[in-house]
């Protein structure tokens, strides 16, 4: 293991790059829905990621959680009275739900009853009900209802992937997101009661036999009003119709927008809050029920990481491009919650390319630094794979601008946000295709002169670190250096020691288990090309990640070593990524240093 001394000179200032990472920043405030001035939100301000709550009516805010690896699921009871907070081992998202009062004081288990589990959705009614989805490797997922002051009842099993999707505003239903029928990257939709029974079901796959999935996005914020607001794929993208589970009644809004389109209710039900996503972007609208009126809600070109209306009618909403800092701005004017402290330096923004490939056209986003091409380039790629990246500020990609690199991100074949088809694509030969359109873009990016075809790094965490390994090993002369981040590096001892969750990703992705089909398992592994790769491989992974999970990265590097091959690993004491400031800001330094060091 080699680790570069990570702290400079007392007198010397801090770069750019470094103050990105540290500059205080703020999630979009989650509100009590029946205290709507009482917020809970995520800050680095310690420089760690946690809690914190705010009072908006006195304008106090205090720290809730403060743990060495960091706190970031929480969640508002609807009185704003508790907050219930995640607590997981070390970033190893296996644990139990506490609960804090808001203003202050002992936490206490908030789900007595309840053994330690992977969180598998969290709904909380309005007379101290809470509706807790688990999931473990022995019971697979588990739902159960916690009434106050009482003993949990379990109202749902089932080995494949489900959770709790929301609990009707009077309590009385609870909206289920499952996979029962063996497809983890479609769902089905079932709607409860507190005794399990069944009040309605949606299943846009039939079964299983189509590719077509369902999401929950909220019920109706009105005690009474059965309506259920879902997000649907049935014309090849996500978008919104409203299902009446007692009834069952659905109504198609219709909403004609190009791209994929969210939504989430207004306070009073009368309209829905659209969060429309196309070409890597976002934008905002508000859609009256009454006259089926579509109404843009003016902000900035960019990336609206999260928006929610409150009571007043104003929207609340996290924007960022990649030159300009993330901020919660509000249509009422200003900014809603600023962070004290100094502010990050902006960066370069992006321009979009298009290139054909093998599946159709790709998007890429391209950063570019100072001077005249061809740079050294590194192609950062994308962890999901169901994301994609977007024109919002990241702090990795601009240091690595300001070290000279140009930055090519690409919206590879599984990405989000560019239909389903697009998304679906990756089946069977997962991670063959997607290094597919990688390599089209690669090659638009050397013939265009941005890049320096000598001085190519692919690099990525969790699904890009993944397809990092496998592109070193099965495109051995693109690239001159490889940097991969919590990692899947050996697919079949990945898929045993994977939490439970992932396991069903990977049956649907690749058609079944490692036994079942062990020629695909074989040929979307990196370690089967670990002989091959030339280039020089720097790996960091987390020793409690129970998504990339470290033996089989170790299998990986026992196979590097074996051959002599050029490569440094670092490991640290977190899960899938660190909540740390300082310590991202040393991962970042030593894989600069890295690239820097075998580009030379």
């Amino acid at each position: 293991m080699t680790e570069k001394n990570d702290h400079e000179s007392h007198n010397a200032p801090a770069p750019d790059w470094e103050k990105r990472f540290r500059a205080p920043r703020v999630s979009l405030p989650e509100w009590a829905e029946d205290a709507p001035d009482r917020s809970l939100f995520v800050s680095n301000a310690t420089g760690t990621y946690e809690l914190y709550a705010w009072d908006r009516a006195t304008g106090a805010q205090r720290q809730v959680t403060d743990r060495p690896n960091g706190t970031t699921d929480g969640v508002l009871t609807p009185d704003g009275r508790w907050i219930w907070w995640f607590s997981d081992t070390d970033g190893d998202e296996f644990g139990v739900w506490k609960r804090q009062p808001f203003g202050g004081g002992e936490d206490e288990p908030a789900t007595p009853g309840i053994d330690a589990a992977y969180p598998g959705g969290l709904a909380l009614g309005r007379d101290g009900t809470a509706v807790v989805g688990c999931s473990t490797d022995e019971d697979g997922s588990t739902i159960h209802v916690l009434p106050p002051g009482g003993t949990p009842v379990e109202i749902y099993r089932h080995r494949e992937s489900a959770g709790v999707g929301d609990l009707s505003h009077d309590g009385t239903l609870v909206a289920v997101e499952h996979t029962e029928h063996g497809d983890a990257m479609h769902s089905a939709l079932r709607v409860v009661r507190l005794d399990g029974s069944t009040v309605a079901e949606l299943d846009d796959t039939k079964g299983g036999e189509l590719e077509l999935g369902l999401s929950v996005l909220g019920f109706a914020p009105v005690d009474g009003d059965s309506r259920l607001l879902v997000g649907h794929q049935r014309r090849g993208r996500w978008e919104p119709i409203v299902w009446d589970v007692t009834s069952g009644e659905e109504t198609d809004l219709a909403i004609e927008l190009p791209g994929d389109v969210s939504a989430e209710w207004y306070p009073d039900g009368s309209a829905l809050l659209i969060v429309h996503s196309f070409d890597a972007r976002s934008e905002l609208w508000r859609y009256d029920f009454a006259g089926s009126e579509l109404t843009a809600v003016e902000m900035p070109a960019g990336t609206v990481s999260g928006a929610t209306a409150r009571p007043d009618g104003s929207v609340e909403y996290l924007w960022s491009s990649a030159a300009h800092p993330p901020v919660v701005r509000s249509t009422s004017g200003g900014v809603v919650l600023d962070p004290p402290g100094a502010k990050a330096p902006e960066s370069v923004p992006v321009t979009d390319v298009w290139v054909e490939g093998p599946g159709g056209r790709i998007h890429a986003l391209v950063q570019r630094p100072a001077g005249e091409g061809p740079f050294p380039t590194v192609f950062e790629i994308h962890g999901g794979p169901t994301a994609h990246d977007r024109d919002s500020f990241t702090a990795g990609p601009a240091a690595w601008v300001d070290h000279g690199y140009a930055v090519v991100r690409v919206n590879y074949r599984g990405s989000t946000g560019y239909g389903r088809e697009w998304t679906d694509a990756l089946k069977h030969r997962v991670g063959l295709i997607e290094l597919e359109d990688i390599a089209a873009v690669r090659e638009w990016a050397v013939t265009s002169r941005l890049a320096d075809p000598s001085k190519l790094v692919l690099s990525g965490g969790s699904w890009g670190g993944y397809l990092t390994l496998l592109g070193l090993g099965t495109q051995p002369d693109a690239w001159a250096v490889g940097l991969a981040a919590v990692p899947v590096a050996d697919y079949v001892t990945a898929y045993h020691d994977e939490m439970e969750a992932l396991k069903s990703m990977d049956r649907t992705l690749l058609g079944g288990t490692p036994e079942e089909v062990p020629e695909r398992y074989e040929a979307s592994s990196p370690l089967t090309y670990v002989d091959e790769v030339r280039a020089p491989v720097y790996i960091s992974a987390g020793l409690n990640d129970p998504r990339c999970p470290i033996q089989q990265v170790e299998n990986y590097v026992n196979r590097l070593v074996a051959r002599g091959a050029t490569h440094e690993v670092y490991r640290y004491d977190a899960g899938h990524g660190s909540l740390v400031v300082e310590e991202r800001i040393k991962q970042v330094r030593l894989e600069l240093d890295f690239a820097e060091r075998h580009l030379a």
